[in-house]
């Protein structure tokens, strides 16, 4: 039953990698999570029985069963895992007194009898016991799960690192195709994900039985040594509550992976003999050191594996990236992944929303907007300069811009009167209204790179205009009153409207909030 949820340690399901790992001291993830008599309150250990499923229907409902209820009953008569899960091999198997399904009638034996068994037992003892008919076990019923995934951020993983004595073959192996076994092959450790997914493919066990045999046995033997470990209960992963207590590092040392801390971006092409580069466009130096500072996984970016991008996502696309090339890849707006969707994800904060939320991406003629990223190669590089030694050139000679105009360029207000029938004149707090935009930027470095002038930050205001420190005024572009022939083209009053109401509401400003007519125009008496 390779699918099937077991009794005892399948409680999780879906289990992020190395998150089961907490090896070091967490405070508080060895105490099982919710109360058992409490049926009402959301439990991390819900699970369900119905692993039978894969002979066919089922003929009565699956047993919804609580993990730690069991466990600690266990423990309070000196009993462990062990009680309800055999050996297997160099793990504990997960499935629940057998290690292998040979048929339904089986495994619906070994439940049946093990745990009516255990059952009556207690009850001859004169203890509470569980249910021993079949419409007590087997009922439709719903119990709330609190069940939170959790992954090994950089902080989880260092402490692992540390408690093992950097000696990383504890975790990491792959597959030897010549001997068939598992093997440590040092400076290719991956992703456990990488290899183990959601579910078990081609012999290959799914992550959730990865982690659950590997980390959860580790965790249990250094539990039993005495020694510092992480949780072995399913409350101590998966329950938000014990997962905020997790000691996290304020400053993780570096994870040296044998990484560049620069790199050029550029695709390749082939004829199968010969590789070369190739670029419509001059190449991206990148600043690997610096963008790992703002990922909690190197997952974030090598979502497939830890080579270099173009090494999946080719010229052309490939299988292994699914066949999604490397333009794409560099520039998909909707994926995280994507250098532009990562980009994207900080423009929605609240000191950048107030410019991007509203404003359709664009660039100037001649794609001007590119060379934020794609720059020229430097002077003084030759043909002989080694891409990392030009990536630093290129980057040493980016200068970012984070202020903007000097006050005495920047009017301190600007009278609005072309609508004032109902109300007064707006006295709009220009210079006021820049310096706040220029404060929340001025330790942007995302913001320094892509923001190319000093007059960038007008642009959110001034979004159809040429940079400058005089730009037109909004009826230079928004007639009043709508014209009908141009439906894209708001007319002023509702060009005013849009674009400061919705950046008060997206940036969150409260005085005046957006919908506050009179916080900027006084009625008329």
């Amino acid at each position: 039953m390779t699918q099937e949820r077991s009794l005892a340690l399948r409680a999780i399901a879906c289990l992020t990698v190395a998150a089961a790992l907490v090896l070091a001291a967490v405070i508080g993830c060895h105490t099982p999570t919710g109360t058992p008599e409490d049926a009402n309150k959301p439990r991390a250990d819900v699970v369900r029985i119905d692993g039978l499923k894969q002979f066919g229907s089922l003929e009565r409902p699956a047993v919804v069963y609580l993990h730690e209820k069991h466990t600690q009953a266990l423990a309070k008569k000196g009993k462990d895992c062990a009680t309800c899960h055999l050996p297997d091999q160099k793990y504990m198997s997960t499935k629940f007194m057998r290690l292998k399904d040979a048929s339904k009638q089986q495994s619906m034996d070994i439940y049946h009898n093990n745990c009516t068994a255990c059952h009556r037992q207690t009850a001859a003892a004169g203890e509470k016991a569980g249910p021993v008919a079949c419409n007590e076990c087997h009922v439709d019923k719903t119990i709330p799960s609190s069940w939170t995934a959790i992954d090994m951020d950089k902080s989880l993983h260092y402490r692992h690192v540390k408690a093992q004595e950097n000696k990383c073959e504890v975790c990491h192996h792959q597959a030897d195709p010549a001997t068939k076994k598992l093997v440590y092959v040092k400076g290719k450790e991956d992703d456990c994900r990488y290899c183990h997914l959601d579910r078990t493919v081609d012999n290959v066990i799914s992550m959730r039985l990865a982690s659950h045999e590997q980390c959860i046995d580790c965790h249990r033997k250094r539990l039993a040594q005495n020694q510092d470990a992480g949780p072995a209960f399913c409350g101590g992963c998966h329950d938000a509550g014990l997962q905020a207590k997790i000691q996290k590092l304020k400053d993780v040392p570096r994870l040296m992976r044998g990484q560049p801390d620069v790199a050029i971006v550029q695709a390749v092409k082939s004829d199968g003999q010969k590789v070369e580069p190739f670029t419509r466009l001059s190449v991206v130096p990148f600043n690997h050191i610096g963008h790992e500072t703002y990922n909690s996984t190197c997952r974030a970016c090598h979502h497939a594996s830890m080579e270099a991008c173009g090494k999946c996502h080719t010229l052309q696309g490939s299988k292994d990236g699914k066949f999604v090339n490397l333009q794409t890849a560099m520039h998909h707006g909707s994926a995280k992944a994507s250098c532009l969707g990562c980009h994207d994800g900080f423009q929605a904060e609240k000191r950048c929303a107030g410019c991007h939320a509203s404003m359709a991406r664009k660039d100037p003629p001649e794609l001007a907007g590119c060379v934020s990223c794609h720059m020229p190669k430097p002077v003084a590089a030759t043909p002989q300069t080694e891409p990392k030694v030009m990536a630093a050139m290129l980057l040493e000679a980016r200068k970012p811009v984070t202020a903007t105009y000097a006050d005495e360029d920047i009017p301190e207000t600007v009278e609005i009167k072309s609508l004032s029938k109902q109300y007064q004149l707006v006295k709009l707090p220009h210079r006021k209204i820049v310096q706040a935009l220029a404060k929340n930027l001025k330790d942007n470095k995302l913001a320094g790179a892509f923001h190319r002038d000093p007059g960038t930050i007008c642009q959110g205001c001034h979004h159809n205009s040429p940079i400058a420190k005089k730009p037109p005024a909004c009826a230079s572009c928004h007639g009043q009153p709508f014209d009908g022939r141009n439906l894209f083209k708001p007319g002023l009053q509702a060009a005013y409207h849009l674009q400061c109401m919705e950046c008060h509401k997206d940036m969150g400003i409260e005085k005046p909030v957006a919908t506050n007519c009179t916080g900027c125009h006084q009625e008329k008496l």
